[in-house]
Formats: C-alpha cells, structure tokens, sequence
C-alpha cells in the first residue's frame, strides 16, 4: 500500500507542477525553476517512500531508515515550497484562507520535524521489540508522536488541492509520426 500511495503522491505533485506551470504562462508570478525544484523535490520524496517500502525495518533497517528520512525530509520541503508558492499565487490563483491553511500545516510540519529527528538519534534509530509490560523510551515516543504529526500533515496538505484540482482538466497526448 505503501508503494501505491508513492506513485499516486508523485502523479499528484505532477499535477500540481502542470497546474502552476500553465498559471504562470497567463499571469507570471513564479520562477520556472522554483515550481520544477519543488516537483523534484517531492519527488524525491517519493521515491523515499518507495524505498521504505521495499526494505522492510526488520531485514535492511539502514535502508529504511534512509527511504524514511528522504520521505519525511523531501516531503516536509515539499509542501513548505508548495506553501510559498501559494502565496505567490494569491490573489489571482488562490485565496488567503488556503495560503494560510497550508501554510499552518507546513509550519506545524517543519517544527515537528526537528524533535522527530532529534529523538531517533537520541534513542539509537533501533527497533523495538517491546516485551508484554514493557513501554518503549521516551525519546521514541517522540519520535513515533511526531512522526505521525508529520504523515497527517501530507495528507491534509495533499487534501487542500481537492479545489484546485476541480478546476482544471488535464489532457495526455500522444502523436505518432510516421517518420522513424
């Protein structure tokens, strides 16, 4: 499932890319290599989320570890970029309510960020294997609380596109020439 959520995470940013390339060809407010940065970015991020789920924490944790922090990392630019350039995009593009609603989740998205970092090193990175009665420390606790802190940011951030997306039709297009 994780995997499936990847591919549809990047097919979203894709979108989003598409959507802010085409706004700034009527009305330029963005630097062309700002949007394509944050695409890639997410991307990256994505790919992150890929690699945590192939390489299971129990078998090749260092791998995991490192798709994890690619996904968070990337994940937490991504939407902190997609947050400014909601800004740049407002009056025409958006409104104030939803720069300041996703501006609000990056925020809380990027501060958690920190101790959820902080306290996995803290603690080892290890795994645990808590036995029936025991609690795990403190510093994973943390961790995990601002973990999930930050994977409910990306999807309420990913939810404030819903508008936005209702907006536009995007086309696929193939041509063939005959001349191979």
């Amino acid at each position: 499932m994780i995997s499936v959520t990847a591919v549809l995470g990047a097919a979203t940013m894709y979108v989003r890319y598409k959507i802010i390339q085409a706004q700034n060809v009527r009305i330029s407010f963005l630097n062309y290599w700002f949007n394509l940065a944050s695409f890639l970015i997410g991307v990256i991020g994505c790919i992150g989320m890929g690699i945590v789920a192939s390489f299971q924490e129990t078998s090749v944790t260092a791998v995991h570890d490192v798709g994890a922090l690619l996904t968070f990392i990337c994940g937490v630019a991504y939407i902190f970029l997609q947050s400014l350039i909601t800004f740049k995009a407002c009056p025409q593009w958006s409104n104030k309510g939803i720069c300041y609603i996703r501006m609000t989740i990056s925020v809380i998205s990027v501060i958690a960020i920190f101790p959820m970092i902080i306290c996995a090193s803290f603690d080892g990175m290890k795994m645990y294997h808590c036995e029936a009665g025991e609690e795990p420390s403190p510093y994973h606790q943390a961790s995990a609380a601002c973990e999930w802190i930050v994977a409910f940011g990306f999807v309420t951030f990913f939810l404030t596109y819903i508008k936005e997306f209702q907006a536009i039709s995007l086309k696929i297009s193939t041509e063939i020439h005959d001349d191979f």
